[in-house]
């Protein structure tokens, strides 16, 4: 391992070290799909720190369908029996009003899944509803900054949902989870160019959680013996990078299911944990991070409202579009493909949720 790297990951573990010595009140943080696959994970790992640190203390709250009330209870018995120090409260509902009262962060992870024969614009119809009560019970019992993060798909478009039915939240407060698509996509260039994770630096997901997601390293670094490369001079492949990798990452998902005859989980949660905590923590100097959030009409050049994955940077709670990068021909490409894709997503959600 490199020096610069055994140095940055000292210099992580001694901010938590100081971190120790601060008392904060709990943070209020709610997941819904608690007792499901990437739930289950994702629950266990707020458990261990990995959320807001080892030493914020949660009043964590698990909100599920009552038909899989069974289900929360025993993920309820098995993260007190973990006696996480950090879990002030362990709660479990199956009520919105329960399950959001007063809540800093809700993640939401429950979602309809596809089923056999189910066509795209059913799916959309399907969680659009869903998330249209979520975005109502967050508005009527959840903190006025509470911090949202949605992860059950079609994301992005269920994020602009609950936002639009949560209209006293600023939309700011609003994100989809495309970190997920960001991490894998450096994996696979660490793996690439022989690098260690967490060197690969400033990749791009743009746009929709989908398969017409961009996967872009313009920007993106690999740091090695403590000089800094970029990922295209590394690979030296131009063609692999636009084609075969982008397709790797976009497809992902699927090929993860193909072998293990079920979806993401532990990345899926581990990823949701990397972008709140860069969101409440910050992100590091010089580094950027890929978050779904709500255009407002001035982000490159996008006029509609949507919720499109953008680099970003984090500092005081507060997210930031960094902007100015600069598009060729082929990425502008790319870029209009996934924006159009969601644009029909927000107008199949909309037409069903959204009374004339």
């Amino acid at each position: 391992m490199d020096s610069s790297a055994t140095t940055r990951r000292l210099q992580h573990l001694s901010r938590h070290f100081k971190a120790s010595n601060i008392t904060t009140p709990p943070v209020r943080v709610t997941v819904t799909g608690a007792a499901g696959n990437i739930g289950y994970a994702l629950v266990h790992m707020i458990g261990q720190g990995r959320l807001l640190g080892p030493n914020q203390q949660i009043i964590l709250t698990l909100l599920e369908l009552p038909m899989a009330k069974d289900q929360l209870e025993g993920t309820m018995m098995e993260l007190r029996d973990c006696a996480f120090p950090i879990l002030k409260e362990i709660r479990g509902t199956t009520q919105y009003d329960q399950g959001f009262m007063g809540c800093d962060i809700a993640i939401l992870v429950g979602a309809k899944p596809r089923g056999p024969g189910m066509e795209r614009k059913d799916l959309l119809a399907a969680n659009a509803r869903i998330f249209k009560e979520q975005g109502e019970a967050l508005e009527k019992y959840a903190s006025r900054n509470v911090k949202v993060l949605v992860v059950g798909n079609p994301a992005n478009t269920n994020a602009l949902i609950t936002a639009q039915f949560a209209p006293s939240i600023p939309k700011s407060n609003f994100t989809a989870l495309t970190r997920l698509d960001q991490n894998r996509a450096s994996s696979i260039i660490a793996q690439r160019v022989s690098a260690n994770v967490e060197d690969v630096r400033n990749i791009v997901i743009w746009g929709n959680h989908s398969t017409t997601q961009f996967a872009d390293v313009s920007q993106a670094t690999v740091q090695q013996s403590g000089i800094s490369y970029t990922v295209r001079g590394l690979v030296a492949d131009d063609a692999w990078l636009q084609k075969a990798f982008v397709e790797q990452v976009a497809k992902r998902g699927g090929a993860i299911i193909e072998k293990r005859k079920a979806s993401s989980a532990a990345s899926a949660a581990s990823a949701v944990c990397d972008h709140i905590h860069d969101w409440l923590i910050g992100t590091d100097n010089g580094t950027f991070v890929s978050m779904g959030v709500i255009t407002d009409g001035k982000l490159y050049g996008i006029k509609e409202q949507v919720c499109f994955s953008f680099p970003c940077i984090c500092k005081d709670g507060n997210i930031k579009v960094v902007e100015g990068l600069k598009w060729d021909q082929f990425q502008q490409s790319m870029i209009d493909k996934t924006l159009k894709e969601l644009l029909e997503e927000k107008d199949m959600a909309f037409s069903v949720v959204v009374t004339k």
